[in-house]
């Protein structure tokens, strides 16, 4: 299928999501680490989830196993290898400070890690990236801010900031003053809004936090005139397909909010979220819903040209990436 190899970026991918059931054991065996799992086959049966939060008990309860630098490159580099078998030219990509500094493990650990692999992703992978360090919104936004304060020796190396976790009854709104902070340092802003949550989250995200993109985003269907604003303003969501029918968001691919968004003229891409616990990577995500919607190939390629167009790139690096269609 074209969608599995046309050249295309990837803008929401969790990297502590690429984190593969056998990488979890061979961590866990350097770092002493007993788990609650008997074998890898054992770890990949619970991959059934009924909400987000069944998915996030498992997600945090695997990332356990990173502890050294070491950890987080070896999972750095499995996603950009298998990445860029799936034509992924650029990615940016999330990671979840609070989930491990709340484990005892330093933010200088995590960032050298990512770091480690990030800086040598284009020689090696041919892949650029972009690093986006993302608030745990159920951890509350004062635990935000201090996440805050411990990034500032490593803004660098960080290229934007975003909030996830678990949606439903934390409001964008309530993170405003990190986002301030962010915004002032001159660092890209997205957030998740509108997965699990109503679209209200993404007015929210849009008015308040003042996001360049919203993550997820696939229940402003339900509101026609949030719609005509994204089109208008030309404001990406990054959807992802697999996520939404594995968490329960969509009942399949078939019924997938995708058609009505592209028919309102939004900037939709499309991405794997968390690919080692939803069934595929992004080049999958893009098979899936080209068969599921049959999607021919002019509306695969105008998928690809959006994921290139909502990256934060430099203009002469879009247009390079652009050029790869």
């Amino acid at each position: 299928m074209p969608g599995l190899l046309i050249p295309k970026a990837e803008l929401h991918v969790h990297i502590e999501g690429t984190l593969e059931p056998g990488l979890v054991f061979a961590c866990a065996h350097r770092n002493g680490i007993e788990l609650p799992f008997a074998d890898v086959e054992d770890l990949r049966r619970r991959y059934v989830f009924d909400d987000l939060q069944s998915f996030l008990d498992l997600y945090y309860l695997a990332m356990d196993v990173l502890r050294t630098p070491l950890d987080f490159t070896e999972m750095t580099d499995e996603y950009l290898a298998k990445a860029s078998t799936q034509g992924v030219k650029h990615a940016e990509i999330f990671f979840d400070p609070q989930a491990h500094l709340d484990r005892g493990v330093p933010m200088e650990v995590i960032v050298e890690g990512l770091t480690a692999s990030l800086r040598t992703s284009s020689e090696r992978f041919g892949i650029s990236t972009r690093l986006i360090a993302c608030f745990l919104r159920d951890k509350g936004p004062e635990a935000a801010l201090a996440t805050w304060e411990a990034l500032q020796p490593h803004l660098d190396v960080i290229d934007g900031v975003g909030l996830d976790s678990a949606e439903v009854g934390y409001p964008p709104a309530a993170f405003a003053p990190v986002f301030e902070r962010a915004r002032a340092a001159g660092l890209h802003l997205v957030a998740h809004a509108g997965e699990e949550g109503p679209p209200e989250y993404v007015w929210q995200a849009l008015d308040v936090l003042g996001v360049e993109r919203v993550d997820h985003g696939i229940r402003s269907v339900e509101d026609a005139e949030l719609l005509r604003r994204l089109s208008r303003e030309r404001t990406p969501l990054t959807v992802c397909p697999f996520s939404n029918v594995r968490l329960r968001c969509v009942p399949d691919l078939e019924q997938h909010p995708l058609p009505a968004l592209l028919d309102a003229g939004v900037v939709v891409t499309i991405n794997s979220d968390d690919p080692a616990y939803f069934g595929g990577y992004v080049g999958d995500n893009y098979v899936g819903i080209q068969r599921a919607l049959d999607l021919d190939a002019t509306a695969v390629r105008e998928l690809a040209a959006h994921s290139f167009q909502a990256s934060f790139v430099t203009d002469e690096e879009r247009r390079a990436l652009l050029d790869l269609l």
